[in-house]
């Protein structure tokens, strides 16, 4: 049956505030019409943008630490190849091509952030500690599988019953991309473009070497003073990728990072060396012994002013989770409720406010656990039913907190604080599991 082309005349007056009482919200694709939306098209580019985009997260993410929302970009191609294939109706497809895509950077982020240790224990144990694909693969695979199905219960109280109460900064600038192009696809001209520039400039730098990625005060005399009396230094990245993160992230959040660092290097580094400079603090790490003045800025901040970075990010988690109950008890609320409902309810809903059965993501959500459970008996525990129960407690309820964390923060800033979330889950992982016996050999 040929469809045809409807034309979209923009987003609802209603779409980006809060409705009045009694007022109903129409969205752009009407839920009494069927749209193509999850068919072989989208489904494939989706697939390539979540590969494309995946290789991109975790590049950036290893070399600076921050992953990128890939929304908005995967969104702008989604248009432009629609643009470019002349496809009828095409946004509920570019819909589904975005939303697939877009959870590249997240499972990633996850990922990246504790594999490199595990491979670094692994080359310092040898004998004791071993790293299979497998087990990155099928913890990988779990973990986002059991985070999907607790986010689903989410989605009518954020989307629905909250409209226009939070910003959704990046789902935003998505949507106007989305809407927009279907007036044609030359959006994707300046991510083209974009692309060009950034892999000559890298391609010049990493080749070449014309001018040093990293930019630091020691290159002039003076620089190289304050770095060794005052321990004062500074130091740029210069690369595409990361002027790129700035602008994805925006200024006010880059700003944010960025006097995160100026404060440890310019006020946390010096103000150690002034105050402890003739001490050697090594009480928690005895391989160290120059006292705290003897060492370069670099040292200090390996030592010492990286771990209170790392604590101010596992507290952002805490107080992520503390913000977040009122949250967690009204979706769980919803929830409780659609589960006691009658089968009949769901068959009149409209198609914009239909979502997977309570009972299915129930059953999926024990599935998950039990397939957890096992990998975790059998082979990361080896055997071991005390650590096995304590440990799956932890995993459901430490990824049905951050579920909860993260919606909130996307719902609010755009951005996932998944490296907080991960150092909160190691930290708390490693007290837990250690006060209940999990111990490695005795040497270590």
């Amino acid at each position: 049956m040929k469809q045809e082309e409807e034309k979209l005349t923009g987003l609802p007056e209603n779409a980006f505030r809060e409705l009045k009482p009694g007022e109903v919200y129409n969205p752009l694709m009407s839920p009494d019409k069927k749209y193509p939306e999850v068919n072989l098209w989208s489904v494939l580019w989706g697939i390539a943008m979540a590969i494309l985009f995946s290789a991109a997260a975790a590049y950036l993410g290893l070399k600076v630490g921050q992953v990128f929302e890939a929304a908005i970009p995967i969104a702008i191609i989604a248009v432009g190849v629609s643009g470019a294939t002349k496809r009828k109706n095409a946004l509920g497809e570019n819909v589904i091509i975005q939303s697939i895509g877009a959870s590249s950077g997240v499972i990633v982020a996850g990922a990246i952030f504790t594999l490199p240790a595990l491979y670094i224990l692994q080359e310092t144990y040898p004998e004791e500690i071993t790293v299979t694909f497998t087990q990155v693969f099928i913890s990988s695979l779990l973990g986002g599988v059991l985070g999907i199905l607790f986010l689903i219960p989410f989605r009518k109280y954020f989307v629905s019953d909250m409209h226009g109460k939070y910003p959704f900064p990046e789902a935003t600038a998505t949507t106007q991309v989305l809407v927009s192009g279907e007036k044609g696809g030359s959006q994707a001209k300046p991510l083209l473009l974009a692309g060009i520039i950034g892999g000559l400039y890298d391609f010049i730098v990493a080749t070449f070497g014309w001018w040093n990625e990293n930019f630091t005060t020691r290159v002039c005399g003076f620089g190289e003073m304050l770095a060794d009396k005052a321990k004062l230094v500074f130091k740029v990245n210069t690369g595409a990728a990361v002027l790129g993160l700035g602008y994805i992230v925006g200024l006010k959040y880059a700003s944010i990072i960025c006097a995160g660092s100026l404060a440890v290097w310019w006020i946390i580094i010096p103000g150690m060396s002034m105050i402890w400079g003739d001490s050697v603090l090594n009480q928690w790490n005895p391989s160290i012994v120059a006292t705290v003045g003897s060492m370069a800025p670099e040292e200090i901040f390996n030592y010492y002013a990286k771990s209170i970075g790392i604590g101010g990010i596992a507290m952002a988690g805490i107080i992520g989770i503390i913000k977040s109950w009122g949250i967690i008890k009204s979706a769980v609320g919803l929830a409780a409720k659609e589960m006691g409902g009658k089968s009949n309810v769901e068959a009149s809903m409209k198609r914009t406010q239909r979502d997977i059965s309570m009972k299915i993501i129930a059953i999926g959500s024990i599935i998950t656990l039990l397939l957890v459970f096992l990998f975790f008996y059998f082979d990361v525990m080896q055997g071991s039913l005390l650590h096995t129960v304590v440990a799956i407690l932890l995993v459901a309820g430490i990824a049905f907190l951050f579920t909860t964390v993260a919606a909130n923060a996307i719902a609010i800033v755009g951005t996932n604080p998944v490296s907080g979330m991960t150092l909160m889950t190691l930290i708390l992982a490693s007290v837990v599991m250690v006060s209940v016996g999990l111990k490695g050999p005795e040497e270590w």
